[in-house]
């Protein structure tokens, strides 16, 4: 998985409240260049917001009471089934199998909502602005202009239900 997140170019970091010596072997057996030991929830929450400010948006993975106020401060929030309740009621984002196999998906079906939502703006402006320019200037009336806006419509639901259509049924 950090081999996945390091091809996309993904800092990754250890932030954990446990003592430095085994956060220092984890970070070194996992290959990760950036861990800190020894850190209190709060540190936690400010160690993210010094990463926000430095222009980087943040995915936190936390399983703990002690990992909710970075989970909260986090761009991104992933906690795993079985984790503690404070920190699954925090999390944007719930993994099933109890372990961090899947993180690396996450990116791609973040990349597929955002092109996805990008296209349904454009067919959004671009049949308003068709309605519109049908009205005043081709002088279409209200049937006509109502058929262009519920076209406009069926071309965005049709874009909205396409990742439904391309992912095969999970089993």
């Amino acid at each position: 998985m950090i081999r996945a997140l390091r091809r996309r170019g993904v800092s990754v970091y250890i932030i954990s409240g446990d003592q430095e010596a085994p956060t220092r072997k984890l970070a070194e057996e996992l290959g990760v260049d950036h861990y800190m030991a020894e850190t209190l929830p709060e540190h936690k929450a400010e160690i993210i917001e010094r990463l926000q400010h430095d222009g980087k948006t943040v995915c936190f993975v936390g399983d703990g009471i002690n990992d909710a106020i970075a989970l909260k401060q986090a761009n991104v929030s992933v906690s795993l089934r079985g984790a503690a309740g404070v920190a699954t009621d925090t999390a944007q984002i719930i993994l099933l199998e109890q372990n961090l196999q899947h993180v690396d998906q996450l990116f791609d079906l973040a990349a597929g909502l955002r092109t996805n939502m990008r296209n349904n703006v454009a067919i959004t402006v671009i049949s308003s602005m068709l309605t519109v320019g049908a009205v005043y200037v081709w002088h279409v009336g209200v049937v006509g202009s109502l058929v262009i806006y519920n076209l406009g419509l069926a071309c965005g639901v049709t874009n909205a239900a396409l990742p439904l259509l391309s992912t095969p049924d999970a089993e």
